[in-house]
């Protein structure tokens, strides 16, 4: 692998991950490479299937049994590509290195045990020389962490709203200080009031704690207040990458991340509707021979039909589109180097 970097958490290095049943393959994530250095937040950005989830769900090695399988590619966390290790040892890095929060906090809570008990069997996994007494104060210090009365522990999930349900999954998330958080769409389940109150309590706590996060999201929004690096994402491809300001204030983008700046309302416009990005995201059973975003974009030309883009990189900020090597920018090497 060679040298160690000692400022990266987690490097994924060309990355190809299917789901294959007894009928079709999809092809969900398609050689992508992304870093995240140590205390920092990445963004994934990207639509419905575009592979965000099926990404997190490979760095913990969780994909469905029966029909998820990594082809190829590298996971380094901290330096070790989790990928050759066994499920014992998987086991001892889940919760306790690598925590997820998952976008649905219903179905992350058992609804027979209280909340205490459950932030309690988290804790008591991965420590067991604590005592009794010391889980209990533990148990009441995360959930002071997150907002929530530590007498509310011995409630059950179904007397919490979706917000304090949600506090609830990253307290357990959170207890066993992980390096490395994977939140994914933490907040769509919730209103626009409660949502800014967790990613609020969100960024603070990475701040106290100096986690490095992984921020699914398909909302540009929380990507600028959250992150400091973004990668888009479209059809299992990383479609441009770099810092939350060459995202934001560069003048150069991919047309599909263009497209999703069109899809957000602006208070300063006059205009009546928004520009939605036409058509829909390719058949991950059969993609296409050359761009996959080249279907639904206003500049295709003929070359985007049949061969694959490079990468082009301008400092910190690389895009995958054809359209970028007429502007003579300096190639960004093979797709396994992009960032």
């Amino acid at each position: 692998m060679g040298e160690k970097d000692e400022k990266l958490i987690l490097d994924i290095q060309d990355l190809k991950v299917i789901y294959k049943t007894d009928i079709e393959t999809v092809e969900a994530v398609n050689g992508i490479s992304l870093k995240i250095e140590k205390g920092k937040t990445l963004g994934l950005v990207g639509e419905t299937g575009a592979g965000k989830t099926t990404t997190a769900l490979s760095i913990l090695r969780l994909l469905p049994q029966a029909t998820g399988r990594i082809l190829s590619g590298k996971i380094c966390f901290d330096g070790e590509d989790l990928l050759t290790k066994t499920e014992d040892e998987m086991r001892a890095v889940r919760g306790n290195l690598i925590s997820m929060v998952f976008q649905d906090p219903m179905s992350s809570l058992n609804p027979v045990y209280t909340v205490g008990q459950q932030i309690g069997e988290a804790i008591k996994l991965h420590n067991h020389d604590l005592s009794h007494e010391e889980v209990e104060g533990r148990i009441d210090e995360m959930l002071q962490l997150v907002g929530i009365m530590p007498s509310r522990k011995a409630e059950y999930p179904h007397q919490f709203s979706g917000g304090m349900k949600q506090r609830v999954v990253i307290a357990m998330a959170l207890c066993c200080e992980p390096e490395l958080l994977i939140a994914d769409e933490p907040t769509t389940a919730l209103d626009v009031t409660i949502q800014a109150q967790v990613l609020a309590m969100i960024r603070e706590l990475r701040e106290r704690l100096g986690t490095s996060m992984l921020m699914i999201t398909h909302d540009l929004g929380i990507v600028a207040q959250i992150c400091d690096e973004v990668c888009v994402m479209y059809a299992g491809k990383i479609v441009e990458s770099g810092t939350v300001e060459d995202l934001f204030r560069g003048e150069k983008h991919h047309p599909y991340t263009v497209g999703l700046f069109d899809s957000i309302p602006n208070i300063s416009s006059r205009a009546t509707r928004l520009k939605p990005i036409p058509g829909l995201m390719p058949d991950p059973t059969n993609l296409p021979v050359g761009c996959e975003f080249a279907p639904r974009c206003e500049h295709c030309m003929e070359i985007c039909k049949k061969e694959k883009p490079q990468v082009y990189s301008e400092g910190t900020h690389k895009f995958y589109c054809h359209l970028f090597d007429s502007e003579n920018l300096k190639t960004g090497g093979s797709e396994n180097e992009s960032k």
